[in-house]
């Protein structure tokens, strides 16, 4: 069970992938968590999650633990398959409950009252593909797998 989840090869296309979304995804993470970039921290994060948008609130803890912890897993290559699904969960949630009603397209020119799901359409791609071939080259996964 834990070799197919750790899986993976040693090429750098996985590499690129998880580096990038991990980094994409982060600082959102911290926003939620931590209070950086502009963010509410976790308490404030947490009381909008249920109170304003009206989510559950394991709901609400899962999103800021998976957006915060499985951005940094990405980036390590610790867990990728489980830390990419998570991710495409997270954003195909953002993109229905939140993006949708502002169309495709991010909020460029501040026409719009929101963003579009545009963003979350490329990470839920990237995540997949991660979900897909695992980690990669310069992976946890891969140094766990190569102990075992």
């Amino acid at each position: 069970m834990l070799e197919t989840l750790l899986a993976t090869s040693s090429d750098i296309v996985p590499l690129v992938l998880r580096l990038t979304l991990g980094i994409v995804i982060f600082p959102h993470g911290a926003q939620k968590l931590l209070g950086w970039f502009g963010g509410y921290g976790f308490k404030g994060t947490y009381g909008y999650f249920t109170q304003t948008a009206g989510l559950p609130g394991i709901i609400a803890f899962l999103v800021i633990i998976g957006e915060s912890f499985g951005s940094v897993a990405l980036i390590l290559g610790l867990l990728t398959r489980v830390s990419a699904i998570g991710i495409a969960i997270i954003m195909l949630g953002a993109a229905l409950l939140v993006h949708k009603e502002h169309g495709f397209f991010m909020n460029w020119y501040g026409a719009q009252k929101g963003e579009g799901y545009e963003f979350q359409v490329l990470a839920i791609g990237l995540a997949i593909a991660l979900a897909i071939v695992g980690g990669g080259a310069y992976s946890l996964d891969l140094a766990i797998l190569s102990s075992l």
